[in-house]
């Protein structure tokens, strides 16, 4: 089941007997197994019929203490919950698949498994669903999906806030690009933002970012991209020269970046209709950014332009051991740059 089902199910007070959260992505493990630990039971009841464990704390590495706690019934109200955490310490499962074969009615059992999935070729997993069980996997999102993803968690805050404020389009891709696919750590990052706005803000930009959250505006992708279309070597150098002693500017996630905006350049070559809503709508972004492009077309013909495009291909293979026995992150940008520039 998708996180937006069960989601949707615990919105509506609906609870299945048993949840299986797992997967390579904490956050949603997290916020799933936070709603059910608040909202199931009121707080006079959790003291009572709430029972928290670790499975690095199971004895044996066994599930069978918290489904013994499962079992019991409820002191308080009608309901009890328990709640496995970190239960990929776990390597022994065949209590689940017996409890699961008649589970406790009034009793919620929620299993978290980070960093991973349970074996899935287990009876007890492959049955767990049929037998009443939500499982819930949590997968990790591709570089190219985090922006996107931003995007919309940002625009959901401001609405949940009911603020009326603007997000400079670039902002996304911004975080998406310093912090990476950490779902959590974005959230956090967007959190803090948001507390830390000043009263008459009307809109989220670099600096506000750079201000609250501590990314760096001279340091990013976006500058980049803005030196090489304005023929700034030195700019641009020195912006890669921190990307390569930086692990949280992987090459091969900028490159992506880059490789994205040079693509549609080419295609912004060869339209018919350059006004601005029309390039935006082609190629699928703001008309904020066609001024961008429009910069970019006037210092990158369009041979140029398709022979950068080759240029990354190039770099991107080479970053990652192809025909590349020894030149670092360091000397590829210096290379890729060059080429750019000259």
């Amino acid at each position: 089941m998708k996180y937006e089902d069960v989601i949707r199910q615990l919105d509506a007070r609906k609870y299945a007997p048993a949840y299986m959260l797992c997967g390579e992505e904490s956050y949603y493990i997290d916020l799933v197994a936070a709603r059910l630990e608040s909202e199931v039971l009121d707080e006079a009841a959790r003291a009572f019929d709430q029972t928290v464990v670790y499975g690095k704390d199971l004895s044996g590495d066994d599930i069978a203490p918290a489904v013994s706690a499962s079992r019991g019934f409820p002191m308080m109200g009608e309901r009890k919950v328990v709640i496995v955490k970190e239960a990929q310490s776990i390597r022994k499962w065949e209590a689940l698949g017996l409890y699961m074969n008649n589970p406790q009615p009034t009793t919620v059992l929620v299993i978290c498994y980070k960093h991973g999935s349970p074996d899935k070729r287990l009876s007890v997993f492959k049955n767990f669903e049929s037998k009443g069980g939500v499982m819930m996997p949590s997968d990790k999102l591709r570089d190219y999906q985090v922006a996107a993803w931003v995007k919309n968690y940002m625009a959901e805050r401001l609405k949940r806030q009911n603020l009326n404020i603007t997000v400079d389009p670039r902002v996304p891709q911004l975080l998406a690009d310093s912090i990476g696919a950490d779902l959590s750590g974005i959230a956090g990052a967007i959190d803090k933002l948001l507390v830390g706005m000043p009263p008459d803000c009307k809109t989220i930009d670099f600096a506000l970012v750079e201000r609250n959250v501590g990314i760096s505006k001279d340091f990013n992708v976006f500058e980049l991209q803005d030196a090489l279309v304005k023929g700034d070597v030195l700019k641009a150098n020195r912006i890669t020269r921190y990307f390569s002693s930086s692990k949280d500017h992987p090459m091969i996630k900028e490159l992506g970046v880059l490789f994205t905006f040079f693509a549609n350049l080419m295609i912004y070559h060869y339209l018919q209709d350059k006004n601005e809503r029309s390039v935006a709508a082609v190629l699928g972004i703001p008309p904020f950014f066609v001024k961008d492009y429009a910069a970019a077309a006037r210092r990158f013909s369009a041979g140029k332009t398709f022979s950068i495009i080759g240029y990354f291909r190039d770099i991107d293979a080479r970053s990652k051991g192809i025909n590349n026995p020894s030149a670092d992150d360091g000397e590829l940008w210096k290379e890729l740059i060059y080429k750019i520039l000259h």
